[in-house]
């Protein structure tokens, strides 16, 4: 691995505890640590490919990673992460997302593996990107309640999802939300 690795020894409850620290050299652009443990990915590439095959740049090689899950990609100094419309998703600091800028220290999840991004960015802040600053999702909405009928930066109208359309569902979700129903009747 790149990077230079230094030892540290913590003292706390009267006990010396080593732990290693890797931080990134000039040949790398950050680090994806794992969170939990396993040694930490070096982002060496201004786009990575992350997911399940071989040919991705970091492979995750579990059954709920999708083999092309997420893109990550360095925009104006800071890294910006999109899902590639996988399966189980991406959440950046706990939220759900389809994409988001990552700042140094954030938590991102590929499925339910979770790693704390280390970088220096090259600019004060991120570019605000068109569309971003649109109104923020009512509560109602994030449930899936509720869609916004207008799309823009301005769009504020909901309307009430029809319960009836499974469209948005995949076919497990269509055959639960089945199994609900029938289950209400009896």
């Amino acid at each position: 691995m790149i990077g230079l690795q230094v030892v540290c020894i913590d003292e706390w409850a009267g006990e010396k505890h080593r732990r290693r620290l890797t931080m990134p050299t000039e040949l790398e652009l950050g680090l994806l640590d794992p969170i939990g443990g396993g040694d930490p990915l070096p982002l060496s590439k201004p786009r990575i490919l992350i997911g399940r095959r071989p040919q991705c740049d970091i492979v995750l090689a579990f059954p709920n990673v999708s083999s092309q899950h997420c893109q990550m990609e360095i925009r104006n100094g800071f890294w910006f992460v999109q899902d590639l419309n996988s399966r189980n998703g991406i959440k950046v600091n706990g939220q759900r997302c389809e994409s988001s800028w990552l700042h140094p220290g954030d938590e991102l999840c590929v499925a339910k593996h979770a790693f704390r991004i280390q970088y220096q960015p090259s600019a004060s802040a991120p570019p605000i990107e068109e569309g971003e600053e649109e109104a923020p999702l009512s509560l109602l909405e994030k449930a899936g309640l509720m869609r916004r009928q207008a799309s823009g930066p301005r769009a504020k109208a909901s309307r009430p999802v029809n319960p009836r359309d499974n469209s948005r569902f995949d076919d497990d979700e269509n055959a639960a939300v089945d199994f609900w129903r029938a289950s209400r009747e009896v």
